[in-house]
């Protein structure tokens, strides 16, 4: 390969004009390490997000003040409260749910096994749980332990890798006998985002229940839980809602089912007046009956700065950037990757496109280690999928620039005549 072969148009310098005239700009300061020379280019918010300067000062003062100073007393003060607080403000800011139905707690497979079982409860008599092939591993791992646990049958949606669930797909195994249907909004490979408002029409007409796992669309794509007839919903903060490695996921109940729903980890956060020790489980009323044990307060900290930050800027800006980023990708992949053999696994269309594109290539397992080595940090995904997440508040132009040309870089690295550019 010979330099003239490396005739593309500037893309850094059209970078740096779409960051110029990017309104979300200034945001990207807010965060830790944005000004690392280290890392040229982070490619994968969408597997966890970078901290906010807000959150060392929050989680700072919390140690020194709220936990060394109030002990605890903050569990009486504010603590003890504090998962459905937290879960109200999440639920207002990015869910597009109102107040009493979110709590935060647990991961995401711990509170996806509660809401399954909670949900299959309501639906007596029926024996058919509906998920994909595509969706998570800890998805389908929970929903088949569930179905081998009760005698229940899977019905497998075989969605197209490169896209997601369709509605003609569901239609095709839903039915009188389905309890629940389990899909992401956002396919956790491909970024193909899911209609949920038709998905949960369709689910109700059978009389099943929906329950959305919204780990790769929350804080990165405008949700309406409540408008959109969800049933139940569960999700990460540590993607784009910046919680930090480990931090609590959040859980939602529909506030038509809550009365009813049972799940079933019965632990004492959860009971009607839990310090009373009294025998016996009764549950607490309201969207508490989902909470097991004492809560993680520290975890819960820093993605409150998220939900401020998202509070000034709006979803819609958020969705806005998000969508310019991803286009931004496509057209240096279409340029400078296509060529090279390198396929997009992603819907095309930006409608149809959460926050973060994949794609594929037979090479991109050892690719992956050598942009690492670089500075350049996207993500692999097996078989051979190196997948680009693009956090609208902390991402820029310049570093999608200067992530693809080094994909490309390592690429043909190996090519006779390759130059081993460092873009």
């Amino acid at each position: 390969m010979t330099e003239s072969d490396w005739a593309v148009p500037d893309w850094t310098a059209r970078a740096a004009a779409l960051d110029a005239a990017d309104p979300l700009r200034a945001y990207r300061d807010l965060f830790v390490g944005s000004e690392d020379p280290s890392v040229r280019a982070y490619l994968d918010g969408n597997s966890l997000g970078r901290p906010l300067r807000a959150s060392v000062e929050r989680i700072t003062a919390f140690m020194t003040q709220a936990w060394g100073g109030r002990l605890i007393r903050g569990w009486d003060e504010q603590w003890f409260e504090l998962p459905i607080t937290i879960g109200d403000r999440l639920a207002a800011t990015v869910l597009g749910a109102a107040a009493g139905q979110t709590t935060i707690g647990d991961s995401t497979t711990v509170l996806l096994y509660k809401l399954a079982r909670g949900a299959i409860a309501l639906r007596p008599g029926r024996n058919e749980l509906v998920l994909d092939r595509d969706n998570f591993p800890t998805d389908r791992y929970v929903l088949e332990s569930i179905a081998a646990e009760h005698g229940l049958t899977v019905r497998w949606i075989e969605p197209d890798p490169r896209a997601g669930v369709e509605l003609e797909q569901l239609a095709e195994v839903v039915g009188e006998r389905t309890a629940l249907v389990v899909l992401s909004h956002v396919a956790y490979r491909s970024g193909y985002l899911l209609d949920a408002a038709a998905i949960a029409r369709r689910t109700h007409e059978a009389g099943a229940l929906l329950l959305l796992d919204l780990c790769h669309s929350v804080g990165s794509v405008p949700l309406e839980l409540d408008s959109w007839g969800v049933d139940f919903a569960v999700g990460c903060t540590y993607k784009y809602l910046n919680g930090g490695p480990g931090s609590p996921a959040f859980a939602y109940v529909g506030r038509r089912h809550l009365d009813g729903f049972r799940q079933p980890i019965e632990g004492w956060m959860g009971r009607a007046d839990p310090f009373g020790m009294a025998q016996g489980y009764e549950p607490a009323q309201g969207i508490r009956r989902v909470i097991s044990g004492t809560p993680p307060i520290l975890g819960m900290l820093a993605m409150q700065d998220t939900l401020e930050l998202i509070e000034q800027v709006g979803m819609d800006a958020v969705r806005a950037k998000s969508m310019r980023l991803t286009e931004f990708a496509l057209e240096l992949v279409d340029e400078l990757l296509t060529p090279l053999g390198i396929e997009l696994g992603s819907p095309r269309d930006p409608v149809l496109r959460g926050g973060h594109i994949i794609i594929d290539h037979p090479s991109f397992a050892e690719v992956t280690t050598n942009l690492q080595a670089r500075g350049v940090i996207p993500d692999f995904r097996p078989p051979h999928g190196l997948r680009i997440g693009l956090s609208p508040l902390s991402t820029s132009f310049g570093e999608v620039a200067v992530g693809i040309q080094a994909i490309r870089d390592e690429s043909t690295r190996d090519e006779p005549g390759s130059q081993g550019r460092d873009a």
